[in-house]
């Protein structure tokens, strides 16, 4: 695994002390804090497709034909 160095600033070095304050190390807190940030990114990515498509009639129109097909097709 790769070691590396930053400089932290007054804000990091709070955001540290928070995220450490359980216990955890300033590694493991770094590592968990880049995870959650690639989570995070990839929802909002997601968010924004979704409001992209919810705009879109083309895309309405697909969605709730296929809704209704899936609907004929239910067993129950």
């Amino acid at each position: 695994m790769a070691v590396i160095n930053f400089r932290s600033d007054e804000p990091s070095e709070r955001a540290l002390a928070e995220l450490t304050a359980d216990g955890s190390t300033v590694s493991d807190a770094i590592r968990q804090a880049l995870v959650d940030s690639v989570r995070l990114r990839r929802r909002e990515q997601m968010r924004r497709e979704s409001l992209q498509v919810s705009r879109d009639t083309a895309e309405l129109t697909e969605s709730r034909r296929v809704a209704t097909e899936m609907d004929e097709l239910r067993a129950w």
